[in-house]
């Protein structure tokens, strides 16, 4: 009998999860949601094709087969020297399954850019505003209210056309010029086109974070613990950035993976509106752009990075329900 009850304690606590860390029982929660699963997976697919880039296909990013029979040519066209093109060729002869893999990495690394540098920023700011409160609160908040009324896309236009447009260089230093081009297998130029759009983008994304992280601090910043922390001596940068800012980030990492699959459409239509990175350097707006000129007697064009443009962009918005879900406190273990 003693055994049967022992059992049946063991089994009572598996099942309620005791014993198991917090992030053990996030963990297993993501997993019961299926479609986000599913996403992790399809995106680590275009994350290591991508970056494999140069291994995976046999064509340079901008060579074209001037002897090509058709161009744009069709899926599975043989070039001139008998290399198979699987996804086609495009109005000057290059291959188009080759330039979809550089978009991805370049459309992908311009977006995780975005939200990084984005979400930093909101955070610290959030942070500031909800710790503080009084006056320091008032003034972030009325700023990001103001800035939350400014229409974003003619906005983003507007700078996008001054900035890129112009060429304009930005004032950093070479060695971060010359590591962005090397990630991106890209030159210069082009690195410092990729900045420009990022800043930009990253001008009018924080705002989303830094209220959440404001409405966060603000209930944290009246809790127990920040005055036991008070009172052993801890400073206020101390408070906010080992305690406040970790206990907040919750929604913080569900709002920067909804704003992931964003920031790639916004960039995409950008490009798409020749206001974005400029070919030939390929992001997948800018081949969509192209590609519009040819799509009604080369329908599958626009398909070659409108696909993974719109898969990829799911798969960011399934996996931030799928964390919304796992980190949300109300949910049974």
């Amino acid at each position: 009998m003693a055994s049967t009850a022992s059992a049946l304690t063991i089994k009572s606590a598996r099942e309620s999860g005791k014993g198991e860390s917090q992030a053990a029982i996030v963990f297993r929660r993501f997993l019961r949601h299926r479609l986000a699963v599913i996403s992790v997976v399809f995106l680590t697919v275009i994350f290591v094709a991508s970056l494999l880039a140069p291994w995976i296909t046999t064509f340079p990013r901008d060579a074209v087969d001037i002897s090509a029979p058709s161009r744009p040519g069709i899926p599975g066209i043989a070039g001139s020297d008998g290399r198979i093109h699987l996804f086609g060729i495009d109005h000057l002869g290059r291959d188009l399954f080759t330039r979809v893999l550089y978009a991805g990495r370049i459309s992908l690394s311009i977006a995780f850019g975005v939200v990084l540098l984005s979400e930093t920023l909101g955070v610290i700011i959030g942070a500031l505003a909800g710790f503080y409160g009084g006056k320091v609160d008032a003034i972030i908040s009325r700023v990001i209210e103001f800035m939350l009324s400014i229409p974003l896309l003619p906005i983003l236009l507007i700078i996008s056309a001054i900035m890129i447009r112009t060429d304009a260089q930005l004032p950093l230093p070479y060695f971060v010029i010359r590591g962005i081009s090397a990630i991106l297998l890209s030159s210069d130029r082009e690195a410092n086109q990729i900045m420009v759009l990022i800043l930009i983008l990253v001008a009018f994304s924080w705002l989303g974070a830094a209220r959440l992280m404001r409405g966060m601090a603000l209930s944290l910043s009246k809790q127990d613990f920040v005055e036991a922390l008070r009172a052993q001596g801890a400073n206020d940068a101390r408070i906010i950035f080992r305690h406040v800012i970790p206990n907040g980030l919750a929604p913080i990492l569900v709002n920067a993976s909804l704003s992931l699959g964003g920031v790639i459409i916004t960039e995409a239509a950008l490009s798409f509106l020749g206001l974005g990175v400029q070919d030939p350097t390929p992001t997948w707006g800018n081949m969509l752009s192209i590609s519009q000129s040819y799509m009604f007697q080369h329908p599958w064009l626009p398909l070659v990075p409108g696909i993974p443009l719109v898969l990829v962009s799911l798969c960011f918005n399934f996996i931030g329900d799928g964390l919304r879900d796992a980190l949300d406190p109300r949910l049974k273990r």
